[in-house]
């Protein structure tokens, strides 16, 4: 079948693959490093958040239109990561509070679009910091939201490029189908059920929570693909080869997070976000 396609649909198939190999090589030496600050916890991980949130802080204000060496990227950057270490220190309140003065203080600074990467990218930085610093599930949970966003993101991108078909959201991401959508939160909501399984199987439990973080990682998505659209831009910024820029790579998580952590709060007293 392939020897009688036409040339031009060849080309078209081969660029539906065309940066696989630069994704999965970033993915290869960022995704040991996520997870081993995962796996550490504690100082590790904040530090990691930390300079996430600095990143992302610079590239909003970049897309917000204010250059890198400015005192708008700087305030926001720092301030970000500011509101990190306020959390940390004096409790994740006062973050959230600390976030809302960063907001309107760069409100009146610069314009609104610009105050609002700040709880873009706050509220979903605080949820992975407090997730993670749960002392009896901290582990569990965060792995578990690492795993679905990852498995999300792999099953959608692969899914949609074999099937294709009908595309989900022409008009904000012309290269999000329907099949890939599905194939994502279903590869997603079992791999979150499979890993909590363990050598005993899928645990059933798991597998409704985990579909939910993962419609949310994929709401997140094109959320993301809405700004960009918005701005007339392809990609965030260009930190991460293939991936584009942070806010590329993270907007699952900084919609899911939340979500996520909200879902721990609510199973307190040591049980996983799960049951």
């Amino acid at each position: 079948m392939a020897h009688v396609l036409s040339e031009p649909v060849n080309r078209a198939g081969n660029s539906r693959w065309s940066d696989f190999g630069v994704r999965l090589a970033s993915a290869a030496v960022l995704g040991p490093i996520a997870m081993m600050a995962l796996w550490f916890g504690g100082l590790t991980w904040s530090a990691l958040i930390s300079v996430a949130l600095i990143g992302l802080g610079t590239e909003w204000a970049r897309l917000a239109g204010h250059k890198i060496f400015t005192p708008i990227a700087f305030f926001m950057a720092s301030g970000l990561a500011g509101v990190a270490v306020i959390a940390l220190l004096v409790g994740f309140t006062a973050g959230f509070a600390a976030l809302v003065l960063l907001t309107v203080a760069l409100g009146g600074m610069a314009d609104r679009f610009t105050a609002m990467g700040v709880p873009y990218a706050g509220i979903g930085g605080l949820a992975l910091l407090w997730l993670r610093l749960q002392p009896e599930t901290g582990l569990r949970d965060t792995l578990f939201l690492v795993v679905v966003i990852w498995a999300t993101d792999i099953g959608a991108y692969l899914v949609g490029r074999v099937i294709g078909g009908a595309k989900l959201a022409p008009r904000i991401s012309p290269g999000k189908t329907w099949s890939g959508s599905i194939g994502g939160l279903l590869i997603g909501g079992f791999a979150g059920a499979m890993m909590t399984g363990g050598m005993h199987g899928i645990d059933w439990w798991a597998l409704g929570p985990a579909c939910i973080l993962s419609f949310f990682a994929q709401a997140g998505d094109l959320l993301e693909s809405a700004i960009k659209r918005r701005l007339g831009v392809k990609d965030s910024g260009n930190t991460i080869p293939g991936h584009g820029g942070l806010f590329d790579r993270l907007d699952g998580f900084l919609a899911a997070a939340p979500v996520a952590a909200l879902l721990a709060f609510c199973a307190q007293g040591g049980l996983p976000l799960w049951r």
